[in-house]
């Protein structure tokens, strides 16, 4: 039995020391190894007004090794925030004194708070407001009742990316997402991925604007770096921005920079992503997802090479080399008025695709060899490498998430392995069972009956959004997008 949202009724509880928050009777494993040994002595502050339901999950996490903090009120959340750090927040939807967005825009405008993994708790019938609470900057949601697989998988993802791109507040000197940290790129040997190279090779001595195609997790920003360190302004600096995690109202101020006092929290002059870059190269990662008025000033700063801050009635001249990369159809998306076409062919002057990893046949063990490296520097560890089982297991797998899939799920495979090699034990759940690679295959997004697609994937999924995605090919924040885009009710 999972944790259940608020009730209407007042009651109390007491709690036995083997209690278990999720269930009673229950063989779940409340103490997650992955969770007992990547979350030990993190603090996390929970902001419910339920007081029963807020025990329950200050208990799950201390038995987890959280140091816990609650509170009922958005006030009381703010004080804390002000006083004490965490490495996670989560904050309840509906709020006495007002509500989780409210108190996660506050949160996201404090120039003097590091930014940390916010996630937001609703009902099913708030799902829309969590998917602004996500646009807004929420690491996630969490749907209540909440299930205790889910809770652990989304709170380790968080601890693990810890400072996504998706969580940065904005702040008076600097809100501009600073540059994501680049791990060491590897490269494959596959005729797909050699292909690709050249392409990178080609390219990039020249001046042309890059646009580049590809799945989610493909190593889209690889590419862009590699292009970048290849050409005439390698010594120059490299930014790489999440045009997703850019709401409409800030974007302008992200990309192109303002004046202080232009508007409410513009406390100081901030220089643009544009400025930061100059002489460099801009790399703008899920451009599609940028608002048509954003794309308008985008197509202005890209043809004349000339930025406008807010509030300033002047322009800056910029030298800025522009790549961008999306995993979605822009075509499709000019034709449902949503991406600009001159804006397009401005930034289509080459175009390169990242392939898939099931689509370089021969790359996975080069790839899963250098993960393990990285993952043995991370854990302290000192494996050997992987059992022929866990190989061919590895390689039979489909890999709807590519590259960052696979990253993500060795880094699990070393926590959990306890001998010299990871073996086929140590292999996630959902690569130990029979794999069927058809269904991502005939669920793929096409431009035709999109919506029906989507809500055949999510009814196939029993409504796990993280699974739908999956199965369509598509990252979860482009599915959040794409259901709000179609009123899909869930």
């Amino acid at each position: 039995m999972p944790f259940h949202p608020k009730s209407k009724k007042t009651f109390h509880l007491t709690f036995p020391t083997n209690f278990s928050p999720f269930c009673i009777n229950s063989t779940y494993n409340i103490n997650t190894p992955s969770l007992y040994y990547i979350n030990m002595k993190k603090k996390i502050l929970i902001v419910e007004d339920d007081t029963a339901f807020a025990l329950m999950l200050r208990t799950w996490f201390q038995r987890n090794q959280f140091e816990v903090e609650t509170c009922a009120k958005q006030e009381e959340a703010k004080k804390i925030l002000l006083q004490q750090t965490f490495d996670l927040l989560l904050f309840d939807y509906r709020l006495p004194d007002g509500d989780g967005i409210s108190l996660l825009s506050w949160f996201k405008e404090q120039p003097n708070i590091s930014p940390v993994p916010v996630f937001i708790m609703t009902s099913y019938a708030e799902i829309q407001n969590a998917v602004r609470a996500i646009k807004l900057g929420a690491f996630d949601y969490l749907e209540k009742p909440i299930n205790p697989s889910v809770l652990s998988q989304k709170i380790e993802q968080a601890l693990v990316q810890k400072q996504s791109p998706l969580n940065l507040p904005s702040t008076g000197k600097s809100a501009t997402p600073p540059p994501r940290k680049q791990i060491e790129v590897v490269w494959g040997e596959s005729k797909a991925s050699q292909k690709m190279y050249e392409y990178i090779n080609l390219v990039a001595p020249t001046q042309l604007s890059v646009l580049i195609r590809g799945e989610s997790g493909t190593g889209k920003e690889y590419a862009a770096k590699a292009i970048h360190e290849k050409s005439r302004r390698n010594a120059k600096p490299f930014l790489a921005i999440d045009c997703g995690s850019l709401s409409k109202e800030l974007a302008p101020s992200e990309l192109f920079g303002h004046l202080k006092g232009s508007f409410t929290s513009a406390i100081d002059n901030k220089k643009g992503a544009f400025e930061q870059t100059n002489g460099g190269t801009l790399f703008l990662d899920e451009v599609g997802n940028l608002s048509y008025d954003v794309q308008v000033q985008l197509l202005r700063a890209v043809q004349e090479m000339k930025v406008r801050p807010v509030g300033s009635s002047s322009d800056i001249d910029v030298n800025v080399r522009i790549i961008v990369a999306t995993n979605e159809n822009l075509e499709t998306a000019i034709a449902e008025g949503r991406f600009r076409e001159d804006l397009f062919h401005r930034l289509n002057e080459f175009s390169l695709v990242v392939p898939p990893l099931r689509e370089r046949t021969g790359d996975l063990p080069h790839f899963a060899e250098h993960f393990l490296e990285k993952a043995n520097e991370e854990l302290q560890k000192q494996l050997k490498g992987f059992s022929p089982e866990c190989m061919k297991a590895l390689e039979a797998y489909n890999w709807p998430g590519n590259l960052r899939e696979l990253r993500n799920a060795i880094r699990r495979m070393a926590l959990f392995a306890q001998s010299e090699y990871i073996t086929k034990d140590n292999l996630p759940d959902l690569l130990q069972k029979k794999h069927e690679p058809e269904i991502a295959t005939e669920l793929s997004l096409k431009p035709k009956d999109e919506k029906q697609q989507i809500e055949n994937a999510i009814k196939m999924a029993k409504g796990n959004k993280s699974l739908a995605a999956q199965l369509l090919n598509i990252d979860r924040k482009t599915l959040y997008n794409k259901i709000h885009l179609y009123g899909i009710e869930l």
